[in-house]
């Protein structure tokens, strides 16, 4: 059969698999603690829906520590140093655009834009996303880099509608830096951000026009979310109330120039300082207003009011579930999991480290019908594809090299519809949220030939970032397999580690025919692998395998069954 006509069918039979489509809603476990066998199996799930991949290596690591040990790692409880912000993003763009301000390879948060020659500001933007994929490639052993994307799509900005790329850098950092802390903490730092501020036009909120923009997002989007037949909970004079508390935070921009490191700033005669009242969903509470720079504290007054309401821990649970488990939440999953995970963590304070604990532990996680039934989101795959089969440039490549494959990343992901950094509105990137499909828009007629192009290049010769040749390096992955010789040890050992389902005989056969050249007998696999072992640099003996393997992991890859986490 035709390997795109395989395709074609294998994708609608593995929405039927009982893995999948009629997946971890169905279950009746919850949150007890779970005891059940530490396989490679079990690690992959945790590795993928927590970081990006789940390379060979960080499967036995993880192995070696067992379930509970291994969360912790995840969330920096154990095994991890304390915090430490990476690097800022530099100026990659030296070659193509003259920065008055920042010389080359030098850091350009904390300066101003310019729209010299070459467009500064949109190079730095693109440099910006591509820093964040490089983090994202080369992330520790920490759920802090999935983390920061979950919060990303959850407290959106468009850094291609925020006026400043340091903006967008300091916001990016603010949620690094908080992503595994307090969700009522980053609430409000989020709040007085001057990317956030600057996006939803709170900077120029005055008492006498008080914007509302933010004040809907923050009760509708942010926290308390809207009832199961998709009203709001909250009333229109509550937006009216919160709109007038937020006025006063600003920036302190003066032609696009900033003097405290491009961060807000409170203006006393820009707020409103009458006291607001809310409706009977707040209990009528009333927000005392005050003047001057103790304006500043009727956020907190706000966000009290708001964290008091259980609404609150039941929404961010719901969308912890949806991105980290599954998109399905009925009645059952709602009673066991999300309802005593919102009691953990309104009993933690809103810690959101304590209930992500509790659910990366519990069996309803590691539950089989939670494992392999959700699409990988473009990013995921990509950024995933080059850490599973060890695709990145080396320590040693120059930082306009380092920034172009970053950029290609980003540029890939995007064209399937997740471009990182700019989500197509303030609710984020649809698959999230939208019902009845969810995650399963990320596959259509356009995105996956997408995605197998990417794959194919990846394990092609292919110069996939702008003639830079980075590739997976199909010789050398396979020579990290346990019995490479052995085809049907090497086909199985492959297969565990990127499929979560048995693959049928019927591709195990082709696999099989494709080391073998089309023959009957395994030594047409183990004699080409074995010659090239004992000869390296022998180019015929080298391009036998590596021809062969280039045709086995493009065909692996390009499968549905690659497509799942």
């Amino acid at each position: 059969m035709d390997r795109r006509s395989f395709l074609s069918l294998s994708f609608q039979d593995v929405l039927t698999e009982p893995g999948y489509g009629e997946s971890a809603s169905l279950s009746a476990s919850g949150l007890t603690p779970y005891s059940g066998q530490w396989t490679d199996k079990e690690v992959k799930h945790l590795l993928r829906r927590t970081q990006f991949g789940a390379p060979k290596a960080e499967i036995a690591y993880f192995r070696s520590l067992g379930c509970s040990a291994s969360v912790d790692t995840l969330l920096e409880r154990i095994n991890h140093p304390a915090y430490t912000p990476p690097a800022p993003p530099v100026n990659h763009y030296y070659n193509d655009a003259q920065d008055p301000l920042v010389g080359p390879e030098q850091p350009w948060p904390g300066t101003a834009d310019t729209e010299g020659p070459g467009n500064i500001s949109i190079r730095r933007r693109e440099g910006l996303k591509a820093w964040w994929v490089g983090l994202m490639i080369n992330q520790p052993r920490s759920l802090r880099e999935k983390m920061t994307l979950f919060w990303y799509n959850h407290f959106v900005i468009e850094m291609r509608v925020v006026s400043q790329s340091t903006f967008c850098y300091n916001y990016l950092q603010m949620l690094r830096a908080n992503a595994l802390g307090n969700f009522k903490t980053l609430s409000r730092e989020v709040t007085i951000s001057a990317a956030m501020l600057n996006y939803l036009n709170g900077d120029s909120s005055t008492a006498s026009a008080p914007n509302e923009n933010y004040a809907r997002e923050l009760q509708e989007l942010f926290t308390i979310g809207k009832d199961a037949n998709g009203q709001s909970l909250y009333t229109e004079d509550d937006v009216v109330a919160a709109a007038r508390v937020l006025t006063g935070w600003t920036n302190d921009l003066v032609n696009g120039v900033s003097a405290n490191g491009y961060l807000s700033v409170f203006d006393p005669a820009r707020h409103d300082t009458g006291s607001k009242t809310f409706s009977s969903f707040y209990s009528n509470r009333v927000i005392t207003g005050r003047a001057g720079a103790s304006g500043a504290q009727e956020v907190d007054d706000l966000l009290d009011m708001i964290f008091a309401r259980n609404d609150v821990a039941l929404f961010i649970c719901r969308k912890l579930y949806r991105f980290f488990v599954y998109y399905k939440i009925d009645a059952t999953t709602e009673t066991n999991v999300i309802q005593p995970l919102a009691a953990i963590l309104r009993q933690n304070n809103y810690d959101i480290s304590a209930a992500l604990s509790t659910l990366f532990k519990s069996e309803h996680f590691f539950d089989m019908l939670s494992q392999g039934c959700v699409i990988k989101p473009p990013i995921d795959f990509v950024v995933g594809l080059c850490r599973d089969f060890n695709a990145n440039l080396p320590a040693t490549a120059t930082v306009p090299s380092k920034y172009a494959f970053w950029s290609s990343i980003v540029d890939q992901a995007g064209r399937m519809q997740q471009d990182i950094g700019d989500p197509p509105s303030v609710a984020g990137w649809p698959m999230y949220y939208q019902a009845p499909m969810f995650h399963e828009m990320w596959i259509n007629t356009d995105t996956l030939p997408r995605r197998n192009k990417v794959s194919d290049e990846m394990a092609g010769n292919a110069q996939t970032t702008g003639g830079l040749g980075v590739n997976i390096d199909v010789v050398g992955y396979t020579a990290t397999m346990n019995n490479p010789s052995d085809p049907v040890a090497l086909i199985d050992e492959v297969l565990r580690l990127h499929y979560f389902f048995d693959a049928s005989p019927s591709v195990i056969n082709y696999l099989l025919n494709i080391l073998l050249s089309g023959q009957s007998q395994t030594y047409y696999w183990s004699d080409a692998w074995d010659n090239y072992m004992n000869d390296p640099t022998n180019p015929t003996y080298y391009g036998t395998v590596k021809s062969r393997l280039q045709t086995f992991y493009r065909y692996i890859m390009d499968l549905s069954e690659y497509q799942l986490s």
